[in-house]
C-alpha cells in the first residue's frame, strides 16, 4: 500500500511497483507516520494550496467516553439542530433518511452501519421543536451487532465524527453557534502556528482555546471556536468578519470554504499589528 498527499504525487509513478496499490493518505496516516507537522509546514513554506482540505483536515479520534461506552458515541448528544438543514448536509455525505432507521451511512467495504439518533421526523422538518441529537451507534452490517468503537476503523470513524460536527455547526437551531470542536480547534492551531512563523509575530501566544495576543495599543484574547474578541480589563470588542473578497494576502493552505477559520486568524492577524489599525471604529474599542 503506497500513501501520498495531492502535493508531492509528480514523480510518484517512478517509485511504483506493478503490484503496489495506492490511496490519498488521511491526516490519521500523517499522524501515525509522526510527519503530520513535516507536511503542514511545508505547504506554507512554498505557499501550496490543496485543491480540498487534506492535510489539514480535521482528525477525529475516539476519546475516553467513547470507549468506554464501547458501541456508540454521545460526543454530541443534547444538541439542537434543524432538520431540513441537517438532511441537506448529510445526504451530500453519503447519509440516508428512512422512517424507521433515521439517518444512516453504509460502508459495504468496510461492513459497518452508522446510525445518527434524533428524537425527529426528517420527512416532516417543520415541527416547532428542533429535534435534539442523541447518539452516533456503529452496527455490523452483516451480523447485525453493535461494532465496539476500538474496532472501527479510524479513518472510518474520523469521517463519521466530522459529519457529524459539520451538521452541529452548520445546522445548529438557535442564534448562537456552539464553540467548535476540539479537532476543528486544533486545526486552526496549527494553521496559526504556521502562519504567525511565517509572519515573524512573537506576539501571539496559543492557549487551549484561545490566542493571547499583546499588542501596542493593548492586550487581547480571540477564542479559536467562536471568535469571540476580548480586550484584557476592558470587555469585548466587536470586529465585523472579513468577507472572502476583501481578505486580501490571507493565504491558507486549501480551496475549500472555511469562512469561520478565515474570520478568526484575520482578527488575530489584525490586532497583533493593532498600531496599523485604521478602522475608527475597532480604535475607538480598543483604546
Amino acid at each position: 500500500m503506497v500513501i501520498f498527499c495531492v502535493v508531492h504525487c509528480i514523480a510518484l509513478k517512478s517509485l511504483l511497483q506493478e503490484s503496489d496499490q495506492i490511496r490519498l493518505a488521511h491526516p490519521h496516516d500523517l499522524f501515525q507516520m509522526g510527519i503530520w507537522a513535516d507536511y503542514q509546514r511545508d505547504l506554507f513554506d512554498k505557499q501550496t494550496m490543496q485543491p480540498f482540505k487534506q492535510v489539514f483536515r480535521e482528525l477525529y479520534r475516539p476519546n475516553e467516553d467513547e470507549l468506554r461506552q464501547l458501541t456508540h458515541s454521545n460526543r454530541y448528544a443534547g444538541h439542537q439542530v434543524q432538520p431540513k438543514k441537517t438532511l441537506a448536509l448529510l445526504k451530500g455525505r453519503g447519509w440516508t433518511a428512512n422512517y424507521n432507521e433515521g439517518l444512516q451511512k453504509v460502508y459495504f467495504k468496510e461492513g459497518i452501519i452508522i446510525s445518527l439518533y434524533a428524537l425527529a421526523d426528517w420527512f416532516s422538518p417543520a415541527d416547532i421543536e428542533a429535534p435534539v441529537l442523541e447518539g452516533v451507534h456503529f452496527q455490523n452490517r452483516n451480523k447485525y451487532g453493535f461494532v465496539p468503537i476500538d474496532k472501527i476503523p479510524p479513518i472510518l470513524f474520523s469521517e463519521v465524527m466530522r459529519d457529524v460536527d459539520l451538521v452541529v455547526s452548520v445546522a445548529h437551531a438557535g442564534g448562537v453557534d456552539p464553540e467548535a470542536s476540539l479537532s476543528t480547534i486544533e486545526m486552526r492551531v496549527s494553521l496559526l502556528g504556521e502562519m504567525l512563523r511565517l509572519m515573524r509575530h512573537n506576539n501571539v501566544e496559543i492557549r487551549k482555546t484561545h490566542a493571547f495576543i499583546k499588542g501596542k495599543l493593548g492586550e487581547y484574547t480571540v477564542h479559536l471556536g467562536s471568535g469571540t474578541v476580548q480586550k484584557m480589563a476592558t470587555g469585548s470588542v466587536f470586529i465585523v468578519p472579513v468577507h472572502s473578497q476583501h481578505r486580501g494576502r490571507l493565504f491558507l493552505p486549501f480551496v475549500d470554504d472555511d469562512p469561520k477559520t478565515a474570520e478568526i486568524i484575520s482578527k488575530i492577524i489584525l490586532l497583533a499589528e493593532d498600531s496599523k489599525i485604521k478602522d475608527p471604529e475597532i480604535l475607538r474599542q480598543i483604546r
